[in-house]
């Protein structure tokens, strides 16, 4: 019990909370290696079922189907399975939460000729594991961030995005500047409330960046002059959308096409 502490950013290792998270990293692991192009028998240089440690169960995790599928599932990967309820107490702030897996966190990559979902300074977790969510499902999860910005391994964040970050390429940079170095090559979206490129307005041709700011302050004027600064219309009766929500606006739209 000892060893076990509340998360901290520079530990080696994040937790599933909740069976339905920890089915979709399980399911992750099984498809590392079309996620990676690489050998299916290790990537980054463990063994594809090493990147999740153990299991936790709680005593009150009911009998039935679901809790068997779970366990087989363990044991075919060859994954610990641990009763331990004082466990949940100290890494888990909800009460309906009977499972945890403890994963390792993982090396990941942007591809270079795939579009991108930019977040310049984001500060909240549930916001960025509700875009995560909202990229996987309009196929654009493929996120550069920019720096200071939350911890993407934060397990609200991996709450927030229903297991979505385990099936997105994210990034993290020190700047803007060292992103545009290395991806540079394609069309720029920064999202701001004083452009005059409406959204309806923008047709993306090839690959392309939808860049959005902090949730409190936005993207920095000097965005305005990066690409085409655009904006999404709505009525006088709010300021603006919240990151979340304009991002999925902005995903669909640029992507509508392709569904």
């Amino acid at each position: 019990m000892a060893a076990y502490k509340r998360y901290r950013k520079e530990d080696s290792v994040s937790y599933s909370l909740g069976i339905t998270l920890t089915f979709e990293l399980l399911k992750f692991i099984t498809t590392l290696p079309d996620r990676h192009g690489r050998d299916a028998i290790a990537v980054d240089g463990l063994g594809k079922t090493e990147y999740v440690n153990r299991v936790f169960v709680h005593s009150a995790m009911k009998q039935g189907d679901t809790l068997d599928k779970l366990l087989k599932l363990c044991k075919d990967s060859d994954i610990e399975v641990v009763y331990a309820d004082k466990i949940f107490n100290v890494l888990s702030q909800k009460d309906n939460c009977y499972v945890i897996g403890e994963f390792r966190k993982f090396e990941s990559g942007l591809d270079k000729d795939s579009s991108h979902i930019v977040l310049v300074n984001p500060s909240n977790a549930g916001n960025m594991g509700t875009i995560m969510r909202s990229a996987l499902g309009f196929g654009m999860n493929r996120m550069a961030i920019i720096r200071p910005a939350v911890d993407a391994f934060d397990p609200k964040v991996v709450r927030a995005s229903m297991g979505a970050i385990f099936s997105t390429e994210f990034v993290y940079f020190d700047s803007f500047d060292e992103y545009m170095k290395k991806y540079g090559d394609r069309e720029l979206y920064p999202f701001m409330l004083d452009a005059k490129i409406k959204l309806h307005d923008v047709k993306p041709q090839g690959k392309f960046s939808l860049i959005f700011g902090n949730e409190a302050t936005g993207l920095p004027h000097e965005f305005s002059k990066i690409g085409k600064s655009v904006i999404i219309p709505h009525s006088d009766r709010i300021d603006s959308l919240n990151l979340p929500i304009a991002a999925s606006i902005a995903m669909y739209e640029a992507t509508k096409a392709d569904f």
